[in-house]
């Protein structure tokens, strides 16, 4: 299958959790043995036509940051290249116009991945224009999809695909040294990292070690907060670390805590749930982390610090794993099969296979 993916700002030049996804799935549908080409903005220096990056081939509509003169020529970029499936991101939403002016010329259905945190502005009637036109929406959680439909789009038009772990990774990397509670997130406005050093404050007096990872803006008050609740001497701040040395972690850890008020899809969680871990989710209106763990057993659902810290006590009825072969169904390659198997269903409409 030819795909052709849109984005405007890939990762190179924009790096947001939702450019990181839709390189994912650039990869893991190369992966799969299809053609991939990413058109986008050019992000490297030189006069070359085009650029592979792990297996990935990016071909430039424009060379700078120019919005009007990407829009006006990437609907004949994408007839000459003549894809079975065209795949865009929501941002800006003059992107989608023109893909979806593009996908009618090459006879190809339209997909658009929301991921959630692009900020559109429901309110403009460019954003408006642009959400109407895709035959199918990729959201990663039911919170965003439940967005997507307030936005307009009907529900029949937009589909959950969760995010993606490396699950050959788990199984390799040597689990790091025994703690009873990770946590993970950019320690900044949206951590609520003070649910968990409450809930840990509530076990003073009983034995136990945390670790923390993640650094921001907020980290030194965090561990003011620590130190001024007397737990700082059992709850170590490691720093943002690399996905080895988390992954080592979550395998050292008996439970993960995800207490972070924003989420559109808690990753961490799904790496530390696939190195064993236990899940303690905290409920926020706005985190979608709930849904992952709505029907695992090795879980506890949470509102407030006092039940956290009942849930880390509870923990101890559980034995401790380093891997949990339950989230196999996570791994890179199954989810860019979900991909594809939309794909296939929206070519077979439009009877192009």
């Amino acid at each position: 299958m030819r795909v052709a993916l849109v984005a405007m700002e890939t990762s190179h030049l924009s790096d947001t959790p939702g450019n990181r996804r839709l390189d994912r799935v650039a990869r893991g549908l190369t992966g799969r043995g299809h053609e991939v080409t990413v058109f986008c903005t050019q992000f490297w220096r030189g006069t070359e036509a085009e650029r592979v990056v792990d297996g990935v081939r990016y071909r430039p509509v424009t060379v700078g940051h120019a919005p009007v003169s990407f829009c006006a020529s990437l609907p004949v970029a994408l007839a000459r290249y003549r894809p079975d499936v065209v795949h865009a991101r929501p941002v800006p939403p003059g992107q989608v116009l023109a893909a979806s002016t593009g996908s009618t010329l090459a006879r190809a259905p339209l997909v658009v991945e929301w991921y959630g945190d692009e900020g559109l502005d429901m309110g403009r009637r460019l954003t408006r224009a642009a959400v109407s036109r895709p035959d199918l929406v990729v959201s990663p959680s039911e919170l965003v999809r439940t967005r997507v439909r307030e936005s307009g789009v009907p529900g029949e038009r937009v589909a959950v695909v969760p995010e993606s772990i490396d699950f050959d990774r788990v199984r390799q990397v040597e689990p790091a040294s025994e703690v009873d509670v990770a946590y993970a997130h950019p320690l900044d406005g949206s951590a609520n990292a003070e649910s968990l050093l409450l809930g840990l404050a509530e076990l003073r007096d009983r034995g136990w070690s945390a670790r923390v990872i993640g650094d921001g803006p907020q980290r030194a008050a965090y561990e003011r907060q620590a130190a001024d609740l007397r737990i700082d001497d059992r709850v170590e701040f490691v720093g943002a670390c690399d996905r080895d040395r988390r992954l080592a972690i979550y395998r050292g850890a008996h439970a993960f805590v995800q207490t972070a008020s924003r989420e559109e899809f808690a990753t961490e969680l799904l790496w530390a749930l696939a190195c064993g871990c236990l899940g303690i989710v905290e409920y926020q209106a706005e985190s979608s982390a709930h849904e992952l763990i709505e029907n695992y057993e090795r879980s506890f659902r949470v509102t407030n610090p006092q039940q956290l810290a009942d849930a880390i006590v509870d923990c101890g009825a559980f034995d401790r794993l380093r891997v949990d072969d339950s989230w196999a169904s996570y791994d890179h390659d199954a989810v860019a099969g979900r991909y594809v198997d939309s794909y296939e269903r929206l070519t077979a409409e439009y009877g192009l296979l």
